[in-house]
């Protein structure tokens, strides 16, 4: 799951950086793996607790959850689709749950509100700077966004910041059944979680690169450095809240937001619709998933 959820989420970080050609792949990739320890070490805590309260999990539970999310993201990522790492878990503990005692809605309200706030949020943290440049190119913003330097020093910034943000917000996505089961730490637990998603960044991001960083809308280096700004800041705040949002959502909202001063005409809607259609299967794929991993088990176990 950590796997998959780094090489799906590394194109969030510094997809856009790296198509607009403003960073090579191996500078950003260090640098958000390295990052994403972090961030998973110092601030993932809180979102162990969110999921803590869905419902109890055991050990058996626990593994079939994982196993069927983290099969959905896999797929989704050979698919070259930038999808929610976060609904994957939450549809596998729904899939879960109904196989038991039945699911609570009530913790996952904020969940669900916040798959629909999260894109929104993106979009608006990217629409509006990169307005005020292009409205005003004689402002202080205006000249850094022609300032080629100093782009490039901004896009290493914020892919650290970015990078620190999804593992304090997401490694709860990859082992926080396994700290509500009661089989690890919350520190061993952010630790294991976070260098699975390193190794994920560094081995096997580069397809979903493509779909991010330039085949929803073309970005320059200015437009790239805003679209990560703008998913770190979206990431960051969740983080803080306690509730495990999704990158690609954050990323996406931002990219359109661009697309939105640059012209519709530059979305590829298209592309954009597949995304979409990964957003919305994730959840159901990854709950169908559990319920039949474990009903599979239920029988061997007989």
């Amino acid at each position: 799951m950590g796997w998959g959820l780094g090489a799906n989420d590394a194109a969030n970080l510094f997809g856009p950086a790296v198509e607009s050609r403003a960073l090579r792949f191996w500078t950003a990739a260090g640098l958000a793996s390295f990052f994403v320890i972090l961030g998973a070490i110092f601030s993932g805590s809180r979102g162990f607790d969110t999921y803590g309260a869905i419902g109890t999990q055991t050990l058996m539970s626990s593994f079939i959850i994982m196993l069927a999310a983290g099969g959905t993201v896999v797929v989704m990522t050979l698919l070259g689709l930038p999808i929610s790492c976060t609904q994957a878990t939450v549809g596998a503990i729904i899939g879960g749950s109904l196989l038991r005692e039945g699911v609570d809605f009530q913790p996952l309200i904020k969940i669900f509100i916040s798959w629909i706030l999260t894109p929104v949020g993106g979009l608006i943290a990217a629409y509006i700077p990169y307005k005020l440049a292009s409205l005003y190119p004689t402002t202080a913003l205006g000249r850094f966004s022609t300032h080629d330097r100093l782009i490039r020093w901004g896009l290493a910034l914020v892919t650290c910041y970015g990078a620190y943000s999804l593992g304090a917000n997401n490694v709860a996505n990859v082992t926080g059944v396994y700290v509500t089961a009661g089989v690890t730490g919350k520190f061993t637990a952010a630790l294991i979680g976070s260098i699975a998603i390193a190794i994920g960044i560094l081995t096997f991001s580069r397809n979903v690169i493509h779909t991010v960083g330039s085949r929803i809308v073309p970005l320059d280096p200015f437009a790239s450095l805003v679209v990560i700004l703008a998913e770190a800041i979206t990431l960051n705040v969740y983080a803080v809240i306690g509730v495990p949002v999704s990158a690609s959502q954050a990323v996406v909202g931002a990219v359109v937001g661009i697309g939105l001063v640059k012209g519709t005409r530059t979305i590829n809607t298209r592309v954009l619709l597949r995304v979409l259609f990964g957003w919305l299967g994730t959840p159901a794929i990854a709950c169908a998933l559990c319920i039949v991993l474990g009903l599979l088990v239920a029988v061997v176990a007989e």
